[in-house]
């Protein structure tokens, strides 16, 4: 009676500490899983932080790249103002041509305007192309304005 007492005692014994050590097995992991949610909370957190950075920089870029335009759109339209005024005194076959390219400098710098108000946000890469590309048509409806004033005072 004494032997299955000591093998009933430890078996108790044995099975109140798996018990205890699942508990706070269990009790670790819930904690563990606490600390791996709070971190993921936290990387959400920044995540949408440097999310919310980048928008400010895109919006804070376009808003200044939009400005730059309208004022080149600006110059070149008084620039055309001015050719338009100067073309006046040509001969009649000259003025003819002359005229002809000045409204056509016109209509791409009008296109040039609705382009940079229709822009829709596409994203970065998007956005640095179409950048890219109405710079070109900028500069190349600027320089064809200067080579028409040039060729006019001649």
């Amino acid at each position: 009676m004494m032997k299955k007492s000591i093998l009933t005692l430890a078996s108790a014994t044995f099975i109140f500490g798996l018990v205890l050590t699942s508990c706070s097995t269990s009790s670790e992991k819930v904690e563990a899983s606490k600390t791996n949610v709070d971190e993921a909370k936290l990387n959400v957190d920044e995540a949408q932080q440097d999310l919310d950075e980048a928008q400010e920089d895109y919006t804070e870029q376009y808003n200044k790249f939009k400005l730059e335009s309208d004022e080149k759109i600006t110059a070149n339209e008084k620039l055309i103002a001015d050719l338009k005024e100067s073309a006046k005194e040509k001969k009649k076959e000259a003025k003819i041509e002359y005229e002809k390219s000045i409204n056509d400098l016109e209509e791409k710098n009008k296109a040039m305007k609705e382009k940079i108000k229709d822009y829709n946000d596409d994203g970065n890469d998007k956005w640095q192309t179409f950048k890219d590309e109405f710079n070109h048509d900028m500069n190349e409806i600027g320089q064809s304005l200067k080579d028409l004033g040039k060729n006019n005072v001649k």
